[in-house]
């Protein structure tokens, strides 16, 4: 089942918003079906100006099962694959910021296989630069 999320929400600042978009990913996995890169890069395209007005910030998160080593390293790869897919698409490297949570941090419950399932992603943050 491909889960896709599109949130927008006020930022500090009078007319600045912070937009985002997450990939999921299955257990253990850090691999991006073609699906969800190509919905990315799309999401990607759909916003103007996008590298005059944002910071990208890439936040991954695993769930609980396995050890905190295993979903600290689990968190990075999958930080570095969306990494890779903004870097193809011309995101300077110095305006993207990458937060690795691993199992720390869940937004959503462990306790449900549907948290689990919500816990496995990389949210790709854009932050209004303001002048």
């Amino acid at each position: 089942m491909l889960l896709i999320s599109l949130t927008i929400s006020a930022g500090a600042q009078v007319n600045a918003k912070e937009i985002s978009k997450s990939i999921f990913f299955g257990g253990g996995s850090y691999f991006i079906d073609d699906e969800q890169a190509e919905g990315l890069a799309h999401w990607l395209d759909s916003i103007p100006n996008l590298l005059d007005k944002y910071q990208v910030q890439i936040i991954s998160h695993t769930d609980n099962i396995g050890g905190r080593r295993y979903n600290q390293w689990l968190s990075k790869m999958r930080s570095q694959m969306v990494f890779d897919l903004l870097v193809k698409k011309d995101i300077p490297e110095k305006i993207i910021h990458i937060r690795d949570w691993g199992l720390e941090n869940p937004v959503y419950s462990n306790d449900s296989y549907s948290g689990l399932r919500l816990n496995r992603r990389v949210d790709v943050v854009l932050h209004p630069i303001v002048f």
